[in-house]
Formats: C-alpha cells, sequence, structure tokens
C-alpha cells in the first residue's frame, strides 16, 4: 500500500516507521508548513498534522479520490462540512480522535459504565486527562470522545473545562513533559470512588492504530469510525 503522510512530526514519523515494517510505502511526506502537494501516488493518506492544516489536508484528499484517515484533533467545527465534502466527492474518510486499539476498547467500557452507574444516585462525575506539553488542543479529543460517551448515556448535558455543575462533567487538562497520554473517568461519592483509567506509554498504540485504519478503508467509500475498522 502507498501511504501518503499529511503531517511529519513525530506522530508521522513513528507511522512511518510502523507502515514499513508492515510492507507498506510512504510515498509522500508532507510538513505542516506544506500547502502544495501532489497525492496522485498514493492509496491512502494519513492525516496526523496541526488544527489549522486538516481540513485543508482532508479536503485535498477528497477531491484527489484519495481515501484519508484523520487523528488531528481541534478543528471539529468544520467536522459536517468535511462528511458533507466526503460524500459529495464519494470519497472514503476516517476521523478518531485518538486510534489506539485499547482506547477504543476504552471507549466503549466508558459507555457501559455510563449506563451502568446511571440510576445510581449519590455519585458525581469528574475527568482529567494529562499530555505532554507539545500538546495544542485542551481537553484532549480523547477526553472529549469519553465525555461524549458519558453524556449519551446520562442525564448529563455537556462538558466543561476544568469546572462543571450538576448537569455538565468537568474535564481537567493537565501538560507535562513526556507523557504520551492518561485519561481517567471518576464517579466518586461519600462512601467511594470508581475509577476507569487508560494509561498510554508511548506513541507506537496510536501509529498502529491509525495505520491498521488505513489498511481497512483502502478501496472502500463513507465515513467510517474505529467501530467498523475494529468490528465492535
Amino acid at each position: 500500500m502507498k501511504i501518503a503522510l499529511l503531517g511529519y512530526g513525530k506522530m508521522g514519523k513513528t507511522i512511518e516507521k510502523i507502515a514499513t515494517e508492515r510492507g507498506h510505502t510512504i510515498v509522500l511526506k508532507v510538513d505542516k508548513d506544506d500547502s502544495n502537494y501532489d497525492l496522485s501516488q498514493a492509496d491512502v493518506a494519513i492525516d496526523f498534522s496541526i488544527p489549522t492544516a486538516a481540513v485543508t489536508n482532508i479536503s485535498n484528499c477528497f477531491e484527489a479520490g484519495v481515501p484519508v484517515v484523520s487523528g488531528t484533533t481541534g478543528w471539529l467545527d468544520h467536522y459536517k462540512e468535511m462528511i458533507s465534502l466526503c460524500k459529495e466527492k464519494k470519497g472514503a474518510f476516517i476521523y478518531a480522535s485518538n486510534y489506539s486499539l485499547g482506547v477504543n476498547l476504552f471507549f466503549e467500557l466508558n459507555k457501559r459504565l455510563a449506563k451502568m452507574m446511571n440510576p445510581v444516585e449519590g455519585y458525581s462525575i469528574a475527568m482529567e486527562e494529562i499530555h505532554h506539553t507539545q500538546k495544542l488542543d485542551a481537553p484532549s479529543g480523547t477526553a472529549i470522545t469519553l465525555a461524549e460517551g458519558i453524556i449519551d448515556n446520562t442525564n448529563k448535558t455537556g462538558w466543561q473545562l476544568d469546572q462543571g455543575d450538576q448537569n455538565t462533567i468537568p474535564i481537567v487538562a493537565k501538560r507535562i513533559e513526556q507523557v504520551p497520554g492518561t485519561h481517567t473517568v471518576t464517579y466518586s461519592s461519600e462512601v467511594d470512588d470508581i475509577e476507569i483509567t487508560h494509561t498510554a506509554h508511548n506513541r507506537h498504540g496510536f501509529a498502529l492504530g491509525a495505520v491498521v485504519a488505513a489498511e481497512w478503508l483502502k478501496d472502500k467509500t463513507g465515513v467510517f469510525g474505529m467501530k467498523d475498522v475494529l468490528g465492535l
């Protein structure tokens, strides 16, 4: 498979290593400042760029007829616009806030726990996420996905950064050097706490999941998620 890497920072370099180990060829490497590039040789593109470049990168892929896997967060105000363009161009698209196979299992566990806790009185819900200091958005896309999973299965109506109220979930976002990503959901009462936590040890899991998603997406048409890739 011939892959275009849109974004060639630390994640892009890790994806390159894993992709080549799995027998794929990198035919294009686009740095964050590049705006003109040729996608004609690519079977699929993987976008781990920056929020200000993501919409252009994804749009370019749809225009070129190249399936695209995007892991960039912080651009989702334009998500519906990108979905419409994908359908218009009969493209193929996967967006995930986190491509780690373990995190996507964690997403499902989070939803199940929220559904179980919803009828139980006396518990408050809070979240904390920790990432490296180069992380550009807060809270993380992963934390937002976790919050949405809770909202869909409880009477919570939204989330707030660093604070919350009776109807919303507070998300504390911390930035610490060399932390790939840790996410914790806590249910607290006067008598006990229930916590679930996912801790990433390195970028390898994120990169592997993105390559697996690209392998799955090749030659498909439509809008998908990691649940489709993993058959969840």
